[in-house]
């Protein structure tokens, strides 16, 4: 049976990292790179008998991850978010994993907003790649939205990985600022310049696609919410890169 290192980057997690933990008893070892927690996660993941707990200033989410699999005992890696969990349908999935000639293996995410599991939206299945070869896969090293790009071939596992997304409407937009503004200087460093325009087509047609192609208006409330808080990142997004391409070339109103 192929060995497994589970890989998880951290930053102020206790409310999530037990159950996290708990969810990965297939694992042969439990690496965690926290990039300085001020709560309790670094207590709860040392009282875990299989984790060994590193810390080390924040790189980006693509370079920490990369980091987490570079400190692995094992070349066959299991990266998960601390508000995710791995149902027994997957665990049993990735143990009968065939290893042989797969690089990496993606997984659905069952994704929730609140209590709520949402299937629409473009939500669900929300396909992700988690175990992977380290020798032939490594994630992007974007500062956000980062992917594992890999060698080989691709499988597919069954069996959900649960991701508690957002607790509500607070939680979405506490992160959003920040998410949007990362976006922006990735656009920024892309070379993109967007104008005035963007701003008003970019952030109809996110909700347009969540809410009637992706069918998020069978979700009901819910999901006119998320594909109206989705717009609502986009134009942010977008406005922080002009903002940021307008000061870059001294430009004032």
């Amino acid at each position: 049976m192929t060995k497994i290192s589970a890989t998880i980057i951290t930053l102020n997690e206790e409310a999530n990292i037990g159950q996290c933990l708990a969810s990965l008893d297939f694992a042969d070892e439990i690496v965690v790179v926290d990039s300085g927690s001020t709560d309790r996660t670094a207590e709860i993941c040392r009282a875990h008998d299989r984790v060994r707990f590193v810390e080390h200033p924040w790189l980006g989410f693509g370079k920490q991850k990369n980091l987490a699999a570079s400190l692995a005992a094992n070349d066959w890696v299991f990266n998960i978010d601390s508000d995710e969990r791995v149902t027994p349908r997957l665990q049993e999935s990735i143990l009968a994993a065939d290893t042989g000639k797969i690089a990496c293996f993606k997984v659905a995410r069952e994704n929730y907003f609140g209590e709520r599991w949402i299937r629409r939206c473009g939500w669900y299945p929300d396909y992700n790649m988690r175990l992977y070869d380290r020798t032939r896969c490594a994630f992007s090293e974007r500062q956000v939205h980062e992917a594992l790009v890999c060698q080989g071939e691709v499988g597919i596992l069954t069996g959900n990985l649960v991701h508690r997304t957002y607790s509500g409407i607070a939680d979405y937009l506490k992160r959003m600022d920040r998410y949007s503004s990362l976006a922006a200087q990735e656009l920024v460093q892309a070379g993109k310049r967007p104008g005035v325009a963007q701003l008003f087509y970019k952030p109809a047609f996110t909700f347009f696609k969540m809410y009637v192609l992706r069918l998020g208006f069978l979700e009901g409330y819910t999901g006119f919410i998320l594909s109206k808080l989705y717009s609502h990142y986009t134009f942010y997004k977008y406005s922080k890169a002009i903002e940021l391409n307008r000061a870059a070339k001294g430009e004032h109103d």
